[in-house]
């Protein structure tokens, strides 16, 4: 699995570091930090981006951004998009790890631990998928920041959970280190082929900021563009209930190396068991 940078490293695990990120975590700071990034202060940035993540712009749509976030946000001018029903696809760029969902099961996600439980907030919930399986899509800095929903169904109930900061007393660092949970926001989708799923987007440290789309209407359709992210690394996780897919391969292959696999928006990752 991917490494964890120096600055992680030192931001969560050292005494300093932790201090450093009491600070980062700040509301106001992260509020101050967005609105530079929506201003025309932040133009400057957009071409410096581009060259240090050697990113092609040939497939996006021809426009004069006016922020560093305009451009973060900016639209492919087509996605190839796998719309078979029997198929689950990927709802983002990114690379992606399966789990089997366990109780005992925990998974990091933006440097936090999370069991199913913590990381939906209910039990009751959490329940109702165990034994399925679940997908985690982690984006980069360069990955296209848009997404979409992973199959056909109606939406259900969608929730927004916010972030917490765990603070310790300085006699307990070494024991109990400081960290953040982050900002997220699910949507329970059913589908009559794939029973009930989750799909949730997850925040990250200072402005990784959430914006979904909420249409008029419960139908939602693969492909469908569901929101996106501004600047901040990002991550979708999918639940899907026991028995309902059965993941591609030569992922699973990947899996058992401990790898993740690089996957593109609409790219079938599972199909109906």
């Amino acid at each position: 699995m991917k490494k964890e940078t120096v600055t992680i490293r030192i931001l969560y695990g050292t005494i300093i570091g932790r201090a450093v990120l009491k600070i980062l975590t700040r509301p106001f700071l992260s509020r101050c930090v967005g609105a530079f990034l929506n201003s025309g202060l932040s133009r400057w940035m957009v071409p410096l981006f581009i060259k240090k993540h050697h990113i092609d712009m040939d497939g996006y749509e021809k426009k004069k951004y006016i922020s560093f976030n305009d451009f973060f946000t900016r639209r492919r001018r087509a996605d190839c998009t796998d719309i078979t029903p029997d198929h689950l696809i990927s709802p983002c760029d990114g690379y992606l790890s399966v789990y089997p969902v366990d109780e005992k099961q925990t998974w990091r996600i933006k440097h936090v631990e999370y069991n199913l439980e913590k990381l939906l907030g209910s039990r009751e919930l959490a329940d109702h998928f165990s034994g399925g399986t679940c997908m985690i899509f982690r984006l980069t800095p360069q990955n296209y920041h848009r997404y979409c929903y992973v199959c056909s169904g109606e939406r259900g109930v969608s929730k927004a959970i916010r972030g917490r900061l765990h603070c310790v007393r300085p006699a307990a660092y070494t024991s109990c280190p400081v960290f953040m949970e982050n900002s997220r926001e699910y949507t329970e989708i059913h589908t009559q082929r794939f029973g009930d799923m989750i799909q949730m987007e997850i925040g990250a440290l200072l402005v990784g900021k959430i914006h979904n789309h909420y249409r008029k209407g419960k139908i939602i359709h693969q492909g469908m563009e569901k929101g996106y992210f501004e600047f901040g690394g990002s991550t979708i996780v999918v639940l899907v209930q026991e028995g309902r897919v059965n993941v591609n391969r030569q992922i699973m292959q990947n899996m058992k190396r401990g790898a993740e696999t690089k996957i593109r928006l609409g790219e079938m990752v599972g199909e109906l068991l």
